[in-house]
């Protein structure tokens, strides 16, 4: 039963990990980068769909993202999602492809999306502690209602405390790799 718990909150502290890698994914380094329109969804027929399931998402140059809607008449609605968002570039459509073309980023908005990159691996840390004392403290009940022993408990805490360890430098690895992803020119 205790090795399933420990199982369990390793699993969420993997979430984090693909949660923040995701958060990564949508950042714009200058590049056109596809996962940029991941969240965006349009008002196809009525339901709100992801943008990539209303056409095929391109890079044909290095700062630049086409759209080619497999139903050229939600054209307007995919160029309204995109405003709406916050990716923070205006398409451009001729009635059957939308362009999306990436600006070069400012040594200023460099180092603000920095600061973003470790703002969101601070709040990936936190969760990660947040799990490691979550489950501790499922582990001190489990001492307390005599379900382990007292070595058990201690035994249960330093494997808590390595993986919360490994996973805390696991989200400093994304963190460093991405900051250099953004402040390359």
């Amino acid at each position: 039963m205790p090795d399933q718990a420990l199982k369990k909150y390793e699993e969420k502290m993997i979430k984090t990990i693909h949660a923040l890698e995701n958060d990564y994914n949508s950042i714009r380094a200058g590049r056109a980068n596809p996962h940029v329109l991941d969240k965006i969804t349009v008002d196809y027929y009525g339901s709100p769909t992801p943008l990539q399931q209303v056409g095929n998402i391109t890079v044909p140059e290095a700062r630049l993202l086409q759209i080619q809607p497999w139903d050229a008449s939600i054209i307007k609605e995919i160029e309204k999602a995109i405003l709406a968002s916050d990716v923070g570039i205006t398409p451009n459509s001729d009635g059957k492809i939308i362009r999306l073309v990436f600006p070069e980023l400012t040594e200023e908005r460099r180092k603000d999306l920095v600061k973003d990159i470790k703002k969101k691996g601070e709040n990936s840390k936190v969760a990660i502690r947040n799990i490691r004392r979550d489950a501790i403290d499922h582990f001190k009940k489990m001492k307390k209602n005599n379900e382990i022993t007292e070595d058990d408990l201690a035994d249960y805490e330093k494997e808590v405390q390595d993986l919360t360890d490994k996973f805390v430098k696991d989200i400093d690895m994304h963190i460093d790799n991405k900051s250099k992803d953004i402040l390359s020119v």
